[in-house]
């Protein structure tokens, strides 16, 4: 069973690994997070995470969204909302450094392609209402091609997929915020990459009054796959089943 902290100085000892009077190595925690995400029980397994220092649970949870392994990636993203939130709680300015990381990844100056960053920053803000309320804003700039807004539009469309997956997350328990993009996410319903076409029939599907089915009944007909991460499975469909669910009301939302 894992043990709530009980005071200050309890959580203070777990987030810099200092609990037992010495330092908890950093190779010791990677392996753990490691082995938790690839068990076959993983999901009951997430709270022990949180029995390590998080200091050093980011660093190796990073490191899993480059796993080969789609199912640990995904697991990885699934932590990152429990274990950033939770650092926020204690310490704003913590979960505040792990997201503009997040933003430099994905930036041009990183050098890199930041995979799985955009799905990360949805979780994070999923789970944090404070940090939604920030962040939000630049999560959705992600999946926004227009001239007259910030530049962040991800144009490379593997990352294009993850931020439009994340912005239909955030739909999920914050519609309020993540309606700033529905214009966008129907855009998306004309994209040649059948990933984004069927992930944004699913988010579209939590945006209540947001979606007419002009946009979405053309797609009905449309049988290509996808794999989508929901309900912390990854599920193989068709944007044609999605976009039913969307009209049907069956992902969340109400079509008008």
């Amino acid at each position: 069973m894992v043990r709530t902290p009980k005071n200050r100085r309890e959580i203070l000892a777990r987030t810099t690994g200092t609990e037992t009077g010495s330092p908890v190595s950093g190779r010791k925690v990677k392996l753990q997070v490691f082995e938790i995400l690839e068990d076959a029980s993983w999901e009951t397994r997430l709270p022990e995470l949180l029995e390590l220092p998080s200091a050093k649970v980011v660093g190796p949870l990073f490191s899993s969204l480059y796993n080969a392994d789609p199912l640990v990636k995904w697991h990885g993203v699934t932590a990152f909302g429990l274990i950033v939130p939770a650092m926020a709680d204690q310490r704003m300015e913590s979960g505040r450094i792990v997201l503009r990381r997040c933003m430099w990844s994905l930036s041009d100056e990183s050098g890199g392609i930041g995979w799985g960053i955009p799905e990360t920053m949805g979780e994070i803000l999923t789970n944090h209402k404070t940090l939604a309320e920030e962040f939000h804003s630049i999560l959705l700039s992600y999946i926004k091609e227009s001239e007259d807004s910030p530049d962040n539009y991800l144009e490379y469309a593997p990352l294009r997929r993850g931020a439009v997956w994340a912005a239909g997350r955030l739909a999920e328990t914050k519609p309020d915020l993540a309606v700033k993009a529905a214009a966008d996410l129907r855009s998306c319903l004309s994209d040649p990459d059948a990933s984004i076409r069927g992930t944004a029939c699913w988010a579209l599907g939590f945006l209540q009054g947001h979606f007419s089915p002009n946009d979405l009944e053309p797609l009905l007909f449309d049988d290509a796959n996808l794999d989508l991460y929901k309900k912390r499975k990854l599920a193989s469909v068709t944007v044609a089943g999605l976009a039913r669910e969307a009209l049907e009301g069956t992902s969340g939302g109400t079509r008008i």
